[in-house]
Parts: structure tokens; sequence; C-alpha cells
């Protein structure tokens, strides 16, 4: 499978083009501040502000917005791996599992680090010709670098016929 990860990464990080894509695809993400800090092939970094659209009546941020940055942290890794393959790839989630340890009360950065072990389960999904599956780990943490949540969310994928 040849992707264009690099392409994809340009994009992500361009001024204008990504923040387009987000209040095309997903305006929630776009108007609650879901933005992408950092990226690479190995790693993601997704910032959710506590701000009026993404907070709840408990005064932190609104558990959906927090889910949504943990999700865009490790799909942003599989978009990149699959960003215009031979064959394209479909990916969907299958499943989400979070932990809550603090209340979000501010900025909460999500990392996901799995871009490599991301990368190589595409790869052989994609050589076998089979479906796969792939569990990523994505960490929240306020600005005192105290964890706030994790997100275990898992991704199902497969080669489209060519």
């Amino acid at each position: 499978m040849q992707a264009d990860t690099g392409a994809f990464i340009r994009l992500v990080n361009h001024r204008f083009k990504f923040p387009l894509f987000l209040f095309s695809k997903i305006p929630s993400a776009f108007f609650s501040g879901v933005r992408i800090r950092e990226i690479s092939e190995e790693a993601c970094t997704v910032a959710v502000p506590y701000k009026w659209f993404s907070q709840n009546p408990f005064r932190s941020t609104y558990f959906a917005c927090l889910a949504m940055a943990a999700e865009l942290s490790t799909g942003a890794l599989l978009m990149a791996h699959t960003y215009k393959s031979r064959p394209s790839v479909s990916i969907l989630v299958t499943r989400m599992e979070a932990q809550f340890h603090k209340k979000a009360s501010g900025t909460t950065l999500f990392v996901c680090a799995d871009g490599l072990k991301i990368r190589e389960a595409l790869a052989a999904a994609v050589q076998s010709g089979q479906a796969g599956t792939i569990s990523a780990l994505s960490t929240g943490q306020n600005e005192r670098g105290e964890t706030v949540a994790e997100f275990r969310v898992t991704w199902s994928f497969k080669a489209r016929a060519v």
C-alpha cells in the first residue's frame, strides 16, 4: 500500500485548507474549537478548549467534545496513512471506550502515539486482502500535565476493490 502521508501532513498544517475541511465535514468539531496542534507519521496531538460552545452545565468540557478530540487524534493518523493510497481504504470507528480522571476545565490536549502501529496494521490488511482492526489509545492532559481522560478508539478498515 502506498499512501502520501507527507501530503496529508502538509494539508493538515495548511492555514486554511484543514480548517475548511473541519468546517465542511465535521462542523461540530470546528465550532467546538477542536484543532490538530501537531501531526507526524508517529503521533498526533489535538486540542479542545473549554469555552462556551464546548462546555457542559458542570463547568467543564462536555464529554462529547473530549471524545471528538480523542477520535480525531487517532483518526488523523489513519487518514494520514491511507491518504491517496492505492487501493483506497475505507475506515470506520467500531468501538470507543473512555475513562475520565479529572475535570476538564481548560484546554485539553489529546495525544495518540500509535501511528507506526496503525501503519503496520493497515499494510498487513491491504496485503492480505482482509479487513482489519486496530485499537488506538489517545490520552488527554490538561495544562498542568495531569491526565484528564483516556480514550481507546477501535477502527475497522478494509482495502476497497481495485
